[in-house]
């Protein structure tokens, strides 16, 4: 990285809390108060997941979990509930695993140091630093999303930040720009940045405070910066999911604690060239009496893409009852589930009750 002028620097803080008085958001729901917890939450929350889209669930899970005591009592079931829709489940898991470890190893008091924030499940670097800044008022640099792409546009830096490198250039420069005094405004005002104006798509450049010494501007190309991740086919699978609809309701089970939708609610699933018949006496101690396909669909994660085929089944317990029942219910569309759900689960599900 070349070397920043403590002129440059001290222009640029200028410019973002400028920018930030008057431009930067001051009322979200975390801010009011801005205490270590709902920074906390807010920011995990935020994790590959937009403002608009975080704010309901964010005040929905304030009313359940007032506090990180609230939260750390809760069984894991009334968590992902809470967070069901959101996606990236294991974000949800390692907050409830934090707020335990906050209570039971540090008598329900905030970390008030990178390090131990660090130590917690699903804090990161970047995460520590936003809560200390944010709540604390202590200065720690930021590297979210929003932030890489205004640096990496502002000295034009190129390759795709998952590389070392590229990631080490921009903690390099995120470190030199932050400021001591002001600190969680100006890592507000670059996250704000970020998300309002040096949009990925479509960056407002003329109303940007950086934008006249901008290098990513300068050379015609801001959406150049920062280049994306080396594209790559997403790999298909494919599943059936079962709606097994008994006397009692459509069954439900508990998928495993890590993994795809870990520790949700979800459908049984089996796969496409298995005997559906075979499956549901073998697996699960249910015998088939008819069955129904509905319109397959795709969902599609990080990483691959789900082509679900749902089956709606009615079924009869058999002499030995369902398996594992710890792990699987009944539920009945006249109750409420109360439970952490997939969306495309309770998708299908509210089709069902339709």
């Amino acid at each position: 990285m070349a070397v920043v002028s403590a002129r440059e620097v001290q222009a640029f803080r200028r410019a973002v809390l400028a920018w930030f008085d008057r431009h930067g958001r001051h009322d979200l729901p975390w801010q009011q108060p801005a205490s270590p917890y709902r920074v906390w939450v807010s920011e995990v929350m935020l994790q590959q997941t937009q403002v608009a889209v975080v704010i309901p669930y964010f005040q929905r899970f304030m009313r359940r979990f007032p506090d990180v005591g609230a939260l750390a009592a809760a069984d894991q079931d009334a968590v992902l509930e809470h967070w069901a829709g959101l996606g990236y489940y294991a974000r949800a898991r390692n907050l409830h695993r934090a707020a335990r470890v906050i209570v039971e190893e540090h008598g329900g008091r905030f970390p008030d140091n990178p390090e131990d924030w660090q130590s917690l499940p699903g804090v990161g670097r970047s995460t520590a630093g936003a809560i200390l800044s944010l709540s604390m008022g202590q200065r720690h640099a930021i590297l979210d999303g929003n932030v890489k792409r205004v640096l990496a546009r502002y000295r034009a830096i190129p390759g795709w930040p998952g590389q070392t490198s590229v990631l080490t250039t921009l903690w390099e420069l995120a470190e030199t720009l932050t400021p001591t005094r002001r600190c969680g405004d100006y890592n507000q005002a670059m996250m704000d940045l970020g998300a309002t104006l040096c949009t990925r798509a479509r960056p407002a450049c003329s109303l940007c405070p950086l934008g006249a010494h901008c290098q990513a501007r300068a050379r015609g190309t801001p959406t150049a910066y920062p280049e994306p991740k080396p594209a790559r086919a997403l790999p298909r699978r494919e599943t059936r999911m079962l709606l097994l609809e008994s006397d009692q309701g459509v069954l439900l089970h508990r998928r495993p604690p890590s993994g795809i939708w870990g520790g949700l609610w979800s459908l049984p699933e089996c796969s496409p060239e298995d005997d559906l018949a075979w499956h549901c006496r073998r697996a699960l101690g249910l015998g088939l009496i008819e069955t129904d396909v509905w319109q397959p669909f795709r969902h599609t994660f990080s990483h691959y893409h789900l082509h679900i085929t749902p089956v709606h089944a009615r079924v009869e317990v058999l002499g030995g009852g369902v398996m594992e029942p710890a792990d699987t219910l009944w539920y009945n569309s006249g109750t409420s589930l109360g439970k952490g759900v997939a969306a495309p689960v309770r998708r299908l599900l509210e089709r069902w009750q339709a």
